[in-house]
């Protein structure tokens, strides 16, 4: 290497040795432990067997790992804590965005805490943003005394765009939750929309809470969503607001004869309760235990179980399909060379599916 600074001609010249360089921003981060590296499925079993609230938070982000190495330990745990699993109540909770979900959850848990047998586990699904996919996950600040109690699990998830994959780890975190011990699950969904189906095939008890004072109670909120309700709650309901919520639960009351029965045979209550005043818990705890009761004694309580368990089949058939076909190289190159074709044009959508599918199934024959 030449260094032309070194030439007789520039012998007046010095070079320095230059600028030091400054410290990093943070010194602690160089000597910040590195993550320790997922147990393996047999400890996270025996942790999460004997009620570790460790174990059984690394095995549920393990359920949520998208990594390809992680999918076959996640399934080894699900498969060991399954004859673990199905003693307990499982309760779906949704509303309307601000119908004040997590503080009701909030109050009802602490209720159902109230039996020094009960333990709680609540799954939330935080909404995840189109554009950056990130979630705040924030459900937990908003469930402030229900944080601080040792008998109860808090785990929100983000729904990452995927309602189906999210509400399938969902499922299968319940199964964990219960290895572990807890006998009442809570699921609280993202609000109103495609979640609710999903959130409905895993739960034993389909709760909606609703809002007064908000215009046309029922403009608000769509009949599909209130055929699959076992129990509608008007939330809010205190000071001012008591005369509305008992207009909309007569307005509830009567839109409910419209509906057809239920399979399970109950008729959904509708009642009001104030979450941030604590009115009206117990009333509403009532009416799911009289629920309980109800499809126990009928059988359809097993059978709704069963169903479920079956429906998932079907659901993680789809998935597994569907991840198969788009992780398939050669169908990854010709959708990315059809996906141009479509948009100028030179294609149409419905011929460069036909087209895609059919060098699929011509791949696998």
């Amino acid at each position: 290497m030449q260094h032309p600074e070194n030439d007789s001609k520039f012998a007046g010249l010095t070079v320095n040795s230059g600028v030091a360089q400054p410290p990093v921003v943070n010194p602690y981060l160089q000597n910040r432990p590195r993550r320790k590296p997922l147990p393996e499925a047999s400890e996270l079993v025996e942790g999460i067997l004997r009620g570790d609230m460790t174990m059984l938070s690394r095995a549920v982000t393990l359920i949520e790992s998208t990594a390809p190495d992680h999918y076959a330990r996640a399934q080894e745990v699900i498969e060991r804590c399954l004859p673990h699993s199905g003693h307990s109540r499982r309760i779906g909770i949704t509303g309307v965005p601000g119908a004040g979900k997590s503080t009701s959850i909030d109050v009802f848990g602490l209720h159902v805490l109230r039996d020094p047998a009960a333990k709680l586990a609540v799954l939330a699904i935080d909404p995840s943003s189109e554009r950056t996919k990130g979630s705040i996950l924030g459900d937990k600040t908003r469930m402030e005394k229900l944080a601080l109690e040792p008998r109860a699990f808090i785990r929100p998830s983000p729904s990452a765009g995927s309602l189906g994959g999210v509400a399938r780890k969902t499922r299968e975190t319940i199964v964990l939750c219960e290895a572990a011990g807890f006998n009442n699950i809570f699921v609280e969904t993202v609000g109103v929309g495609q979640s609710e189906t999903a959130v409905h095939s895993m739960v034993d008890f389909f709760l909606l809470i609703q809002l007064a004072g908000t215009g046309d109670e029922l403009q608000g909120i769509k009949r599909g969503i209130m055929e699959m309700a076992d129990g509608i709650v008007i939330n809010k309901a205190d000071g001012d607001n008591i005369n509305r919520a008992q207009l909309a639960r007569a307005q509830f009351s009567s839109a409910l004869q419209l509906f057809p029965p239920a399979p399970s045979g109950w008729k959904p209550e509708v009642m009001c309760y104030s979450g941030y005043y604590e009115l009206g818990i117990p009333e509403v705890w009532d009416m799911i235990d009289r629920y309980f009761d109800f499809v126990n004694k009928n059988g359809y309580f097993e059978r709704k179980r069963r169903n479920q368990a079956r429906y998932w089949m079907y659901e993680t058939i789809e998935e597994q399909l569907k991840a198969h076909f788009y992780n398939d190289p050669d169908i990854a190159a010709t959708l990315a060379r059809f996906d141009d074709d479509v948009q100028n044009n030179r294609r149409s959508s419905f011929t460069a599916a036909r087209d895609v599918l059919d060098r699929y199934f011509a791949s696998k024959k």
